[in-house]
């Protein structure tokens, strides 16, 4: 994926991948991953899975270069660039847009090797790229985040990413403490029972949680998987097809349905087929604010206090934080905006209109002019001139909704034959006794239009009007190692030259590598499995004995019910030992 191709604003959260600073570990975790969920899920996913995982230049044995994953999703319409960790939903819809895959670039924990709340190249690549082969879930995929980019996104739900954030990165990190954990689990909570109100980016959130993470397909009694979240977590593909989770299948309802990513999941939902995604989207998306405009979209605006932006009929838009706004019935009156705004048209700031000439806010009236029978933004040069409004004149505009503009016209501009501003000096602005603006607060901008055709999240012109909290870029911090980690990196390292280049006599060096990990690696299932597993896919005849020896201590590792003992007992079911 060319960077020339990729908006500038979107570029700062493109990073390295870096693949030197995976460690040796985590290409045995990563293994280990591919190896369970490929030996499920081949029965388990839906069909394209399997076929997709080789199509889309990821392999079992080690992790992928995202670079690699690129030229391969080409081939589908789609690219690949790294990022870390969690990026903001808005970016990641404006990305995905673009059919360009966000690959968190970071690697899970093997202490989360079945599941982590935090994006990871296992959930990002192995999960959602194999069903971009099939292209009528990659179009929906595209679909949704044109939708989900219009999404107003309010203050709260900022609130909750930057909760969610912090607790994954918190988990992720080896240095924290329970206290930590339990303390950045707890401010996640506290955002959410502040969170009074459902926004638009919630409801796609959810519908994408349902979905494109965590949705099923075919029929309830028996579904396939097809969820990157399920298709990365080998605990959870297994568990939501029990009879454990209920079954629901899929409409537009599922936006009620709230979620938690601590936890499993009580209920899925059940796509008929890719092509019913397309139709519940369609129905969500005829809900939304850019779809319907008018007072409950600006309603909606007004409670998300954050950046929204609001498109007239004369096709004007205003981006800003809407404050407040007066109607009458459906009609609306009055505009106000506080903080940095920008006006545009076709999603491009008009000359001069940017943040530094509305640094403090924007206000307009909107609606029918007196004395004219038709909007004032489809008005000739003639019927401007008999309502005085001429570059250099006073004028005296007359709202049917009572507020009046008073002062000299110092310009007028025009977008595809629409009057879309008109710019005073000395005006004053006012609705009976209360005045809205007066001469000395400087220019007067009157934004030209009757009605409000749509209200979306975000500005019109991202990249002119500059950093929103919804586009805040983060990095994941670098891992620090310890002399014993480093100690036991080089003893994955040394397995896994072995096994891709024996030597002459494969037999001794086993011996050698299993007394060097029963003597300083014992502790370390994963280790241990991949040791076992050497002697029966090397038909090393004359260690079978000592692999059952360590087979049994490794169960012993896990006893009882946990999830390492899942992990172990999986490990070597996967491995074709008999248990």
């Amino acid at each position: 994926m060319s960077l020339v191709s990729i908006p500038q604003h979107l570029k700062k959260y493109i990073v390295d991948q870096n693949y030197d600073r995976y460690t040796p570990e985590d290409q045995a975790v990563w293994r280990y991953i591919l190896r369970q969920l490929k030996d499920f899920l081949s029965l388990h996913a839906h069909s394209c899975y399997v076929e997709g995982l080789k199509r889309t230049g990821i392999e079992i044995e080690s992790i992928p270069r995202i670079e690699e994953m690129d030229k391969k999703l080409s081939e589908f319409g789609w690219g690949a660039v790294p990022v870390s960790g969690f990026i903001p939903p808005a970016a990641f819809m404006e990305f995905q847009s673009l059919g360009i895959l966000p690959i968190a670039s970071d690697m899970r924990s093997i202490d989360h090797l079945t599941y982590t709340p935090a994006p990871d190249i296992v959930h990002e690549a192995a999960g959602h790229a194999p069903i971009l082969i099939n292209s009528e879930f990659a179009e929906y995929l595209k679909r949704y985040a044109d939708v989900a980019r219009n999404a107003i996104i309010s203050k709260q739900d900022l609130d909750q990413y930057e909760a969610i954030r912090e607790l994954s990165d918190v988990k992720e990190n080896p240095e924290s403490t329970a206290a930590d954990i339990r303390r950045a689990e707890q401010h996640l909570t506290d955002v959410n029972s502040r969170i009074k109100n459902i926004s638009e980016a919630g409801w796609l959130s959810r519908m994408n949680w349902w979905t494109a993470e965590y949705g099923l397909i075919g029929s309830l009694k028996k579904p396939k998987i097809f969820g990157a979240g399920l298709l990365s977590s080998v605990g959870e593909s297994r568990q939501c097809l029990s009879e454990k989770v209920r079954k629901i299948p899929l409409s537009v309802d599922c936006i009620d349905v709230a979620y938690d990513i601590t936890e499993p999941q009580p209920q899925l939902f059940v796509a008929e087929d890719f092509g019913q995604l397309h139709s519940v989207l369609d129905e969500m998306s005829q809900r939304m604010g850019f779809r319907i405009g008018g007072k409950l979209a600006l309603e909606r605006a007004q409670q998300a206090e954050s950046v929204t932006t609001t498109v007239l009929d004369s096709g004007l838009q205003i981006s800003g934080v809407l404050s407040e706004f007066q109607y009458s019935g459906e009609a609306i009156n009055f505009l106000k905006y506080t903080g940095p705004c920008a006006l545009a048209f076709a999603n491009t700031q008009l000359p001069r209109q940017g943040r530094e000439h509305h640094a403090h806010g924007f206000s307009s009236p909107l609606g029918p002019i007196k004395g004219l029978d038709h909007p004032l933004f489809l008005a000739s040069d003639s019927e401007l001139i008999k309502l005085g409004i001429l570059k250099g004149q006073k004028a005296h505009l007359n709202f049917k909704s009572g507020i009046e503009v008073l002062g000299e016209v110092t310009d007028l501009l025009r977008k595809n034959g629409h009057l879309v501003l008109i710019q005073f000096n000395s005006c004053t602005v006012r609705q009976g006794s209360t005045v809205l603006f007066q001469p000395d607060w400087g220019v007067f901008d009157l934004a030209v239009g009757e009605k409000v055709a749509s209200v979306f999240g975000g500005p019109a012109d991202r990249s002119q009007f500059g950093e929103t909290e919804d586009f805040y870029a983060a990095r994941v911090p670098t891992r620090k190692f310890s002399p014993e980690q480093i100690k036991l990196f080089n003893f994955y390292s040394r397995v896994r030259k072995f096994r891709n280049s024996p030597s002459a006599q494969p037999e001794i060096q086993w011996r050698d590598l299993a007394q060097e990990f029963q003597a300083q690696f014992s502790k370390t299932w994963l280790l241990g499995i991949e040791l076992v597993e050497l002697v029966y896919h090397m038909d090393l005849v004359g260690c079978s004995s000592e692999a059952e020896i360590l087979s049994k201590q490794l169960k012993a590792l896990g006893d009882g019910p946990s999830i390492q003992s899942e992990c172990i007992l999986d490990g070597l079911r996967v491995a074709d030992i008999e248990l």
